[in-house]
């Protein structure tokens, strides 16, 4: 009977968020912290889904799959198996054990990591596999019509392609990767704020409908491709008055980002982390003002952290609405910086906060048990 382990990493994005379903650029780090998937093939056409974290099993006949989320939190199985399926390949029926140390709904991917485990267990129970960006793409689209959630691909590329010790420097249009090394004299905290939203997930598709609707509208004003990469800083300034507030304040964020993410990459070329943080600082202003995605939980977070010793910047990373700030920290200050930022937050809210030093890993691979 074979058995498979697949091992998912989770992520960080240093810089670039809300820019990947706009054909932008983002920079996330593939992390230690994982999603661990033991798959154990049946003699049936069944598909068993456990997870550690959550109560109960949740099994689905891979015969009978049906497209559309159910709200469930197996969608993200049942969606990639319905694809992987109508893509020609020929699963077997299979138990998933789902493990691992990766948080959940902590805005380090965890959705995406537990997908492209589950859909590599279940390729290599099937004695085939899919090149990384094809697991991706599958995955990011199995994403959409399965779970209702609108999102762009830097998740599920930065969970199948990442480097250890190195940035990914994804262009979400080209799909173009360049691996960025990391400072060796700075380390990344995560700060997990403890907060999930009930909201985020409407929220951050209408976020995404709200930048179509602004690159619709500066298209049909300048004549380029309907999409927010295309714009500059000056068409939106331009059409402020047709765009509207909301829609201005989506679409800068957007551009202003993009910008954020190339000054970003080439301050750690040159080793500038003072840079660096400046621009994690403005990336979250921007989140904060222009795109209202984040909250006093973690605008907080980053005010703590900007007021430690060793810290070059800090922001929000992941979604939004909740979740987990990062903090770009003196490697020789982070033991104290880990310390002090647990006891500030716990003092000023209540919450004990849960703190990680981010390590960086290799993207996700399968063995054979």
């Amino acid at each position: 009977m074979k058995r498979v382990r697949a091992r998912a990493p989770g992520r960080v994005n240093l810089i670039g968020e809300h820019t990947d379903y706009n054909d932008g650029f983002v920079l996330p780090v593939s992390i230690a912290l994982q999603v661990l998937v033991d798959g154990v093939e049946r003699d049936d056409r069944v598909l068993v889904l456990r997870s550690a974290k959550i109560e109960g099993e949740r099994r689905f006949n891979l015969d009978a799959l049906e497209p559309g989320p159910r709200g469930d939190w197996s969608d993200y199985v049942r969606g990639i198996a319905y694809d992987l399926q109508r893509a020609d390949i020929q699963l077997r029926g299979a138990e998933l054990d789902v493990s691992g140390d990766l948080p959940i709904g902590s805005g380090l991917s965890s959705s995406a990591a537990f997908e492209i485990g589950c859909a590599m267990s279940l390729l290599a129970l099937a004695s085939t596999g899919m090149d990384p960006l094809e697991l991706a793409r599958t995955a990011q689209r199995s994403d959409n019509a399965h779970t209702g959630a609108r999102c762009g691909i830097m998740d599920q590329l930065a969970c199948t392609s990442g480097r250890r010790a190195n940035a990914l420097l994804l262009d979400t249009r080209s799909l173009a990767i360049e691996h960025v090394p990391l400072p060796r004299e700075a380390a990344i905290v995560a700060c997990n704020t403890m907060v999930r939203h009930e909201n985020a997930a409407g929220a951050y598709n209408e976020r995404r409908a709200e930048c179509e609707r602004a690159a619709e509208l500066l298209a049909r004003r300048f004549r380029h491709a309907a999409s927010l990469r295309e714009a500059t800083s000056a068409e939106l300034e331009d059409a402020r008055s047709a765009l509207g507030d909301v829609l201005y304040g989506r679409a800068r964020h957007v551009v202003s980002e993009n910008a954020r993410v190339l000054e970003y990459v080439a301050a750690l070329t040159m080793g500038d982390l003072e840079v660096a943080g400046a621009l994690m600082l403005a990336s979250h202003a921007s989140l904060r003002d222009d795109f209202d995605v984040s909250c006093a939980e973690l605008d907080l977070m980053v005010e703590l952290a900007m007021g430690c010793d060793g810290v070059y910047g800090a922001r929000m990373t992941g979604g939004g609405f909740g979740g987990c700030a990062i903090a770009l920290v003196a490697r020789d200050h982070a033991e104290a910086f880990h310390r002090r930022i647990a006891r500030d937050y716990h003092a000023a809210t209540g919450v004990v906060p849960e703190i990680y030093p981010i390590e960086s890993a290799d993207g996700a691979e399968v063995r054979l048990l």
